[in-house]
Order: C-alpha cells, then sequence, then structure tokens
C-alpha cells in the first residue's frame, strides 16, 4: 500500500460463502431482513415532546461533562457555553446539526457481498462483544478469556448467515498483553470473518490501527477508505451526565476519516439514572445527542447511530437486569426518540442469567424481540451474551442464532403472502371437509420451505427425544458449535493482501503497540 494504489479486493462468496463442503448444520441464507412491522409505540405524541424537551433541558441547563480536552474546542467554537468540562447547548444548535445525519447508510467490509444498510427498516445481529470471561459445557466453569476462545466465537460469527456484522472482541483474550491486544484480536477477525468490523476507542493508536488494518484487509487506497465506511465503533457515556477522553477522540477520528459511530449511553435506572424509566430515556437520549451533535459539527453527514442500553438495576442486590419490562419498554420509547430525530438506532441481545438456561433465553428473547419492536436497526450482543456482559458463551452463541433465524424468518414477506396460491380456494375445494392436505399437490410443491426448520430445537415427541439418547438444548448447541469448527473454512483472502497485514502486525507490535500503565 506504500504506493497508495489498490489491491484487488479479497473476499469470498455470498450465502454460505464461509464453509464448503458438508455443511455442519442446514441454516437459512445470508440476507438482510427488513422489519415490516408497524414499531410498538408507548408514548403518546404529548410523550414524546416531553422527554424530547426533558433532553433540550438537561443540554441547555444543565450540561454534559466532556473530558475531551479537542472536543471542548470544538465546542468553543460551535458557540457553545463551555465551563471548565461542562458543555451546554442550544436546542436550536442541536437540531440543526442532528439534521445532517444521514437516516440511513451501508458499512462495506473486505468482501463487498456482505455489504450491510444500516437505517430504515433493516434489522441487522451481531456477535457478542468485550466479556472478560468464558463458558462452555465441556470447561463447565467461568473461566478467563483466551485468545483461542475469542478466534473460535469469531468463526462462529463468520459461519452464521444470520449474524450480520463482527462487533468487538466475542470475548477478551487476556492472555495477550493488552498493548497489542487489539493488533492479535482484529488480525484474527479479518482472516476469519469477511463481515463489517469494529474499532475500540480505546486511545489514538487502537482506533487508528484497525483502521489501517482495514484498510489493507479491503485492498484500499486511502481515498477509497475515506469515501465511504467500512467500519465502525461503538461508545459509552459515563452515565450520568459525562463522556471520557479516549472514546470521543476515537470518534472524532473515526468520522474525520468517513467511518461510522453509535453513541449508546449505559444508563441503568436506579443506579446511574433516575429510577423512572422515562427519566432513564431522557438521560440517555440527552448524552447521546451531546456526542452525536459534536460529530455533525466536525463532520456534517457523518454516519451515526443513536444506542440504547438502558435497563434497571435489582433493587435488592444493585446488579444490572436485562431482558426485563422495564428493558423492554425502554428500547421501544428509545425508537420513538431514534424516529423522532431521524437517527438508526442500536439496541442489544442481552440478558443477566449465568449459564445458557431457560433464564437466558427468555431474557435475551425479551430483549431481541423489544429490538423488532422498537424498530431497531442494529443489535448488538444478540448472540453469545452470559451474565450481564461478563460472559460469553458459545452454546448459547448457537441457541441465541436459533432465535434470531426464527426472527427472520418471521418477517420474510412468503410468510404473510396473499396471492391466490397463498389463499389456496383450489386446495380447500379439492380437499373438502373429509380429507387432509399432506398428499395434494399444492402441499408437495411447498412443503420442503413452507415452515421454519430449526437448527437446535427437538420438534419430536418426548418417547422419540428421550430414545434419540433424551439430549438437553445446550447440549444440542454444544454438539452444533464442536461441528461448526470441524467444518469451518475461513473466507478467502489474496496472499499479497495477508503477507500485507501479517507485515504491518508485526511492525506494529516492535513499536510497541498502544501504551499502557502495566
Amino acid at each position: 500500500m506504500a504506493d497508495g494504489k489498490p489491491k484487488r479486493r479479497g473476499g469470498g462468496r455470498a450465502g454460505a460463502a464461509n464453509r464448503r463442503g458438508t455443511a455442519a448444520i442446514e441454516q437459512m441464507p445470508w440476507r438482510l431482513p427488513v422489519n415490516t412491522d408497524r414499531p410498538t409505540e408507548p408514548l403518546t405524541e404529548d410523550g414524546v415532546q416531553a422527554i424530547h424537551d426533558g433532553a433540550m433541558r438537561i443540554l441547555e441547563e444543565i450540561g454534559i461533562e466532556f473530558l475531551n480536552e479537542e472536543a471542548l474546542e470544538i465546542f468553543k467554537e460551535a458557540g457553545c457555553r463551555v465551563d471548565g468540562t461542562n458543555v451546554r447547548m442550544g436546542r436550536d444548535w442541536v437540531m440543526e446539526m442532528l439534521g445532517h445525519a444521514p437516516a440511513q447508510f451501508d458499512l462495506t467490509p473486505r468482501n463487498a457481498d456482505r455489504k450491510i444498510t444500516i437505517g430504515g427498516k433493516h434489522i441487522l445481529f451481531g456477535n457478542v462483544s468485550s466479556p472478560p470471561n468464558y463458558f462452555d459445557l465441556e470447561i463447565g466453569k467461568k473461566v478467563s478469556g483466551s485468545r483461542a476462545q475469542c478466534a473460535n466465537l469469531l468463526r462462529l460469527t463468520q459461519y452464521f448467515n444470520c449474524i450480520h456484522f463482527a462487533g468487538g472482541y466475542p470475548v477478551e483474550p487476556v492472555d495477550i498483553h493488552a498493548s497489542v491486544r487489539h493488533l492479535d484480536v482484529v488480525h484474527d477477525k479479518l482472516l476469519l470473518t469477511d463481515k463489517v468490523v469494529h474499532a475500540y476507542s480505546l486511545g489514538r493508536e487502537r482506533v487508528e490501527d484497525v483502521m489501517e488494518m482495514v484498510k489493507i484487509a479491503g485492498g484500499l487506497s486511502e481515498d477509497e477508505f475515506a469515501a465511504k465506511p467500512h467500519m465502525y465503533t461503538n461508545i459509552n457515556s459515563t452515565s450520568p451526565l459525562k463522556h471520557d477522553v479516549p472514546m470521543i477522540d476515537g470518534c472524532l477520528r473515526c468520522v474525520r476519516r468517513g467511518q461510522a459511530v453509535i453513541v449508546t449511553p449505559f444508563t441503568l435506572a436506579g443506579a446511574m439514572a433516575p429510577v423512572t424509566m422515562s427519566g432513564a430515556v431522557t438521560l440517555s437520549i440527552a448524552e447521546a445527542l451531546s456526542a452525536i451533535a459534536l460529530f455533525q459539527y466536525v463532520r456534517p453527514g457523518c454516519p451515526c447511530v443513536i444506542g440504547t442500553f438502558t435497563s434497571n438495576v435489582d433493587m435488592k442486590s444493585g446488579a444490572p437486569a436485562f431482558g426485563t419490562p422495564e428493558y423492554m419498554r425502554a428500547t421501544q420509547m428509545t425508537g420513538q426518540m431514534a424516529r423522532f430525530y431521524g437517527l438508526p438506532m442500536r439496541a442489544s441481545g442481552v440478558c443477566a442469567a449465568n449459564v445458557p438456561d431457560g433464564q437466558a433465553m427468555w431474557e435475551t428473547s425479551n430483549s431481541l424481540w423489544s429490538a423488532v419492536q422498537s424498530g431497531t436497526n442494529i443489535v448488538y450482543h444478540a448472540a453469545g451474551w452470559l451474565e450481564g456482559g461478563l460472559v460469553a458463551s458459545p452454546e448459547k452463541f448457537v441457541m441465541d442464532c436459533e432465535v434470531l433465524q426464527m426472527i427472520q424468518r418471521y418477517m420474510e414477506p412468503e410468510v404473510v403472502a396473499t396471492g391466490p396460491d397463498d389463499i389456496a380456494i383450489d386446495a380447500i375445494k379439492e380437499v373438502g371437509p373429509q380429507g387432509h392436505f399432506f398428499g395434494i399437490q399444492h402441499t408437495q410443491d411447498r412443503y420442503e420451505k413452507a415452515f421454519y426448520q430449526p437448527m437446535v430445537s427437538d420438534w419430536r415427541n418426548f418417547e422419540a427425544w428421550e430414545a434419540a439418547g433424551g439430549i438437553w438444548t445446550a447440549e444440542r448447541a454444544h454438539r452444533t458449535f464442536k461441528d461448526i469448527l470441524n467444518t469451518f473454512e475461513a473466507p478467502p483472502m489474496d496472499e499479497s493482501i495477508k503477507e500485507e497485514l501479517a507485515a504491518f502486525v508485526d511492525r506494529r507490535k516492535a513499536e510497541g503497540g498502544a501504551p499502557t500503565d502495566f
């Protein structure tokens, strides 16, 4: 890349390009689901205005703490009131800045067939990101994450067509020193997946390194890289009312090079936010908009997403709770506000369960369906999350992908089609009141694709299930996980690009990677 000329793009075939030979499972093809349902809107028009006015009052009267000095200078230039680290901004300026943000944009990874669209009616799902610990049935206990476990979860991320993007580290590989961890994991990610990837905004070096690696993997010149978004970063505010130094720095670096940012306040009602859900949502909206307005001032039209991570704490223990009724309503309320501001929205597939059990699935299903109901466009942590984000599990990943496929099937137009063959008057006439529909031609022509076929669910009766070994769901998911690893093949990448990527990683390691204090 030293000559500035782009290399041929690496990548693979669409659909099941991530594996060849005998498939470990039969899964639905790669596609970008479109949510055709009307969103659930618990707020009245007056309610939307009340939350909007509350968020604007926070920005105007209370202000947000920005610890990033560059951001403070930019706010001063924009005419905002800056007092130390406190920034107050008028609602007219905020709304003017939000008017620049696109309601929809594309992210194009190294394989253009894996391009995703954020916004509109699309709903896309990503892998679990950032747990420090790992659990699977073979180990049988919670352990610190490793590079090998992280790589295996990346293989699942690539394998499943219902996973559309590769978020942060699917488990934190604590066996790699923090100064070079990003280099090794992103290197693994770019070799093992050809989907959209993410950069952590945790210091200049990490963000800049990942952008360079994505550019190399895509065979892109700097101009091609900056011309449209190929990757993204996600940041959290430090609730209440604060944005820290490295996350704002990382976003500024990304938007200046044309890449996407997601701003997701982490507001737990009763702890870092008011105990009322509308109060927690109002605080979250204010924190997110303050950063998005900054980024739009720096680069009008830069791709931004407003995120929600508003839930509640267990008031008995203080522990975070997820998939609760309050979590679902907060997500739906934030969806209304995202549409009010014309911004794409991010939510999450989360739970507080410690192992891949019934609690894990009902809480995660609540989270995922609240994303559907809210009109969410991008769902973080959609597969593999346990213990409030402290544990990643391959069994849970596989089980979650079953739910994601069901959601995808639920949204397919043919399920609710009403053409003459779908209404099936001739078939009903043929069968009449005495027959059945199993053997008629109308059924024979359609039975293979008429209904959803599960990957992990077992639909046999008890006796047949017991005769087959009586395997419980998590055990079946573990076997599927192992089968996937045994058949997995990484997507293709040009050898010259592989060599350039490896050389970049080696050079940056030799230079020390990212500075740490340990």
